[in-house]
């Protein structure tokens, strides 16, 4: 009878202990999920060491992250009293518990810190803490040292296997979760600077461009007025300062529309134009430009045309720009030509401008609607100007919801760049036209 109670009471123990492991086994499951879904560093490191605390029923518990470039482990969170902050930062020496934690990659249990001569009793005198007892833990992620959690003072006997274990595993969990947060918060940094690096690129834009305003028209103006002098050789020099000029003007120009790369839609007035209506205004556009005599522009009109739903001044100037640039490499006895295509489906459209000129490596034909990208070949570079036109013309198509992109067989074979943009029926109002002249045409 003896033993049969004996045998009850050990069972009843394993029970006990069997479902002691179940609960926290359920415990380090939660504590995934909520590790997973926490991406600030501070709060993450909080919450580990809040449940180490509750699972290793201690006093308290630190961690400690690897700085690889400083190669220096050091506090970076920690539970003991409210004078903890002042351990932020702290350097811990690599011949420390924790540093032999580091160094070995192993767990470290002790059970009387005051007695061992790795324990950097420091920490202790600085945050007025006692360390009576240490379980120490490696934190590593695909085979990087991220740091060490130290779960600290247990609060009934000493530490087990049973104790080493859960803690690997909160701190194998922890790692994967502190691997995370720290590459958001590098990403955010990055991308803070990067912004920064952009504000005050665009602040010198805004600058540059406003004090050349005033100046370059004093001297448009003037060379202006000595193309009118009797003096051949005086015209001669005014016309080669207005084409400076006015390469100056373009490039000004550029500059104050560098701003539509990164506002896109928010600044487009869209409406619904006939393709036509584009072409018409970009033939007047054209002449207003340049000697039409000197160049041979072909302006194709669409044998359908179709309805897009844009911003006529913007896509002006991103084909103004596209014939400019086919002008400005290629010879006057080339032709261009500007055509309007069929897209694949019915709600789409595109928009051609095809030149005979220099041609572009086709290595480079995604690398020209970069921001301040200029081809370095020496047979363009010449013609100068920021390269910033297409990369501006690229923000302003896909702000309409299309695509904009060049074709070249390379040096030599001349360039193809199509706009493409989807299509939209015609407003009700040219339909109502539309059936009212059928009908007094039938009449």
């Amino acid at each position: 009878m003896v033993m049969v109670q004996m045998d009850a009471q050990a069972l009843q123990q394993r029970v006990q202990q069997l479902e002691s492991q179940v609960n926290l086994l359920e415990k380090l499951v939660d504590v995934s999920v909520v590790l997973n879904s926490r991406l600030q560093l501070e709060p993450l490191l909080k919450y580990i060491m809040d449940v180490a605390v509750d699972i290793m029923e201690c006093d308290a518990a630190s961690v400690l992250l690897w700085n690889n470039k400083k190669q220096q482990l050091f506090f970076a969170a920690s539970t003991t009293l409210d004078n903890s902050n002042s351990l932020i930062g702290t350097p811990v020496p690599m011949d420390s518990i924790a540093g032999e934690i580091l160094r070995k990659r192993d767990t470290v249990r002790v059970d009387d810190a005051r007695t061992d001569p790795r324990h950097y009793g420091k920490v202790d005198e600085d945050i007025a803490f006692q360390t009576r007892s240490l379980l120490g833990v490696p934190m590593t992620y695909k085979n990087k040292i991220i740091g060490v959690l130290e779960a600290l003072n247990k609060r009934q006997g000493s530490w087990t296997k049973e104790d080493s274990r859960y803690l690997e595993i909160l701190a194998a969990q922890a790692a994967v979760a502190i691997e995370g947060a720290q590459a958001v918060m590098e990403l955010r940094r990055a991308n803070e600077e990067l912004n920064e690096v952009d504000r005050l690129k665009n602040n010198f834009i805004a600058i540059a461009s406003h004090e050349l305003r005033t100046p370059l028209g004093v001297i448009m103006g003037y060379a202006s007025f000595l193309q009118e002098d009797e003096d051949v050789s005086t015209q001669s020099h005014a016309s080669k300062v207005l084409e400076s000029a006015l390469r100056l003007r373009k490039i000004i120009e550029d500059m104050v529309n560098l701003r539509y790369v990164k506002q896109k839609q928010s600044d487009l007035h869209l409406e619904a134009i006939r393709v036509s209506e584009l072409f018409s205004s970009l033939s007047l556009e054209i002449q207003a430009l340049m000697d039409i005599d000197k160049y041979q522009i072909n302006i194709k009109m669409p044998d359908k045309d179709p309805y897009v739903y844009a911003d006529h001044t913007r896509m002006m100037m991103v084909l103004t720009n596209l014939i400019n640039n086919a002008i400005s490499f290629s010879a006057p006895d080339k032709p261009i030509t500007v055509e309007a295509l069929k897209g694949l489906t019915d709600k789409e459209v595109r928009l051609r401008v095809v030149d005979q000129g220099l041609g572009i490596d086709p290595t480079q034909l995604e690398k020209i609607f970069e921001e301040f990208y200029q081809v370095e070949d020496h047979m363009v570079r010449h013609h100068g100007g920021l390269g910033i036109g297409l990369s501006i013309g690229r923000a302003i198509v896909e702000a309409h919801g299309g695509r904009i992109w060049a074709e070249s067989a390379g040096i030599g074979s001349g360039a193809t760049f199509t706009i493409s943009l989807p299509t939209i029926d015609p407003p009700q109002e040219d339909i109502n036209q539309a059936d009212t002249s059928q009908t007094i045409s039938e009449t």
